[in-house]
């Protein structure tokens, strides 16, 4: 924006709380779609745009601008919703169920699950993947067991989140480390004293809330594997395509081509498995998902999901959000406030604190989790430098901030995803994502206690506690 058109601090201010008050009247109130929420929004910046005078060509050039770093997530949604559809048909899932039936104790269910999926999470580098492959099969275990569905996504979603902010494969790990300048593996090691407390005491609120005296008669859940085998190829093969899933991790091939030859290989899958089933029959359920038709309701249930038009709610969820996210940034309401907020720390803990809060911000008011990281370590990385706090300190914050709120925000890109994902909204399944609520919870503490803070020199370690200009 040219100078004349800059907000003040004041109409920067009012202009970002009517916008969250809108979102959140509308979503939490109202209950209407966050879609519908996200277009008033972007209503109210047009105005105030139109307001001051901002070209139209430069409100064009937000949203253009905003929808970019969305693009390549919402191409892989779209490959995961065909993804989930094959993997379906192809019996994988199915598998995965049935042979989770066989292991899992059903006693430790739920902190078993988190437990497996923040194994598998770490090493596929991708919570997407984790929730929309083993993540579908413990979640359709978990309501055969009679389990509150919002507290299975929670366990899942928590387990995947872990995984994937702790792999060197992931993204949003590797984007963090990039943002803020620091080794990446420096970076994983300084995020153990948020995520380790994180994870136990997560696990341990997983044992309790999820702890089940097997209510479930043995005869019900013989009754759904017996379905899944007359209906659905179980067997080993079909667990093939996971180990190839786990080998493109280790090979760091990309999202984009992973997910690619994982639907070919599922293809293949179905092909031999039944040859007779027509190409256009297969490719029916790429387009519009896989409909279970084996006479149980509940398993039909379950596994009538996927296909690409699955995930346009969640596309169009984006791409409203990030319009908005460009419109804030072309405008400058985000910037003025976060530059303002930056000069105005004093101490080294309220910088680290202010940093984390701005995260969170960002990922309420954008709802885009690499942006979340993005603009506010851009932000604060000099105010690092001048405080003499230790980077790997910031690209800590930014994923107790960014990465892992962002599951939590219902127009957010990860929050939309796993609501679509699971048929559970975001606000419902929310209190259960123990580790996205504890990460900033334990960051905090480290930033008030000094705890895990490395400072580069004893000046700056002396003037660690907060106040404020």
């Amino acid at each position: 924006m040219k100078q004349k058109n800059q907000p003040s601090i004041l109409e920067a201010s009012l202009v970002l709380i009517l916008i969250i008050a809108s979102i959140a009247l509308g979503v939490i109130v109202l209950k209407i779609s966050p879609s519908i929420a996200i277009l008033a929004s972007i209503a109210v910046v047009m105005i105030y745009a139109v307001i001051k005078k901002v070209s139209f060509d430069q409100i064009n050039r937000g949203i253009i601008q905003g929808i970019k770093p969305g693009i390549i997530p919402i191409f892989i949604f779209l490959l995961i919703g065909a993804l989930i559809a094959v993997w379906i048909q192809a019996g994988i899932i199915p598998t995965l169920m049935v042979y989770g039936f066989k292991i899992i104790s059903v006693k430790w269910f739920v902190p078993s699950i988190f437990i497996v999926c923040a194994i598998v999470g770490s090493a596929v580098g991708s919570a997407f993947t984790v929730m929309s492959t083993v993540g579908i099969a413990f979640f359709g275990i978990g309501i055969t067991l009679g389990i509150h569905p919002p507290l299975l996504v929670g366990a899942i979603a928590s387990g995947a989140i872990f995984g994937d902010k702790m792999s060197p494969l992931s993204e949003s790990t590797n984007l963090a480390a990039a943002i803020a300048e620091v080794d990446l593996f420096k970076h994983i090691q300084n995020m153990l004293w948020s995520t380790v407390p994180a994870f136990v005491v997560s696990l341990i609120l997983f044992a309790v809330f999820g702890v089940s005296d097997n209510a479930v008669q043995l005869s019900e859940i013989n009754e759904v594997v017996s379905v899944l085998e007359r209906n659905f190829t179980v067997s080993l093969w079909a667990l093939v395509p996971i180990g190839f899933m786990f080998f493109c991790a280790w090979k760091k091939i990309p999202a984009i081509l992973t997910i690619l030859l994982n639907v070919g290989i599922a293809i293949l899958f179905i092909i031999v498995q039944s040859p007779e089933t027509p190409i256009t029959q297969i490719a029916n359920f790429i387009e519009s998902g896989f409909v279970s038709e084996t006479g149980n309701q509940q398993i039909d249930l379950l596994l009538s999901r996927g296909g690409l038009a699955s995930m346009m709610p969640t596309v169009s969820l984006i791409i409203l959000t990030l319009s908005l996210g460009g419109l804030l940034m072309e405008t400058n309401l985000i910037s003025t406030v976060m530059a303002v907020v930056a000069t105005k720390i004093q101490s080294g803990s309220g910088t680290i604190v202010v940093s984390l809060l701005t995260s969170i911000g960002v990922n309420i008011f954008i709802g885009e989790q690499f942006l979340s990281v993005i603009l506010p370590g851009n932000a604060f990385k000099e105010v690092y430098r001048e405080k003499k706090i230790d980077l790997v300190v910031l690209s800590r914050v930014l994923e107790d901030g960014g990465t892992v709120i962002n599951y939590l925000i219902p127009w957010g890109i990860a929050g939309s995803f796993v609501a679509s994902t699971f048929g559970v909204p975001t606000l419902t399944y929310l209190p259960f994502v123990f580790f996205s609520l504890l990460s900033p919870v334990f960051s905090l503490i480290s930033a008030l206690t000094g705890i895990g803070v490395t400072y580069l020199d004893e000046q700056a370690q002396k003037k660690k506690f907060f106040s404020v200009k």
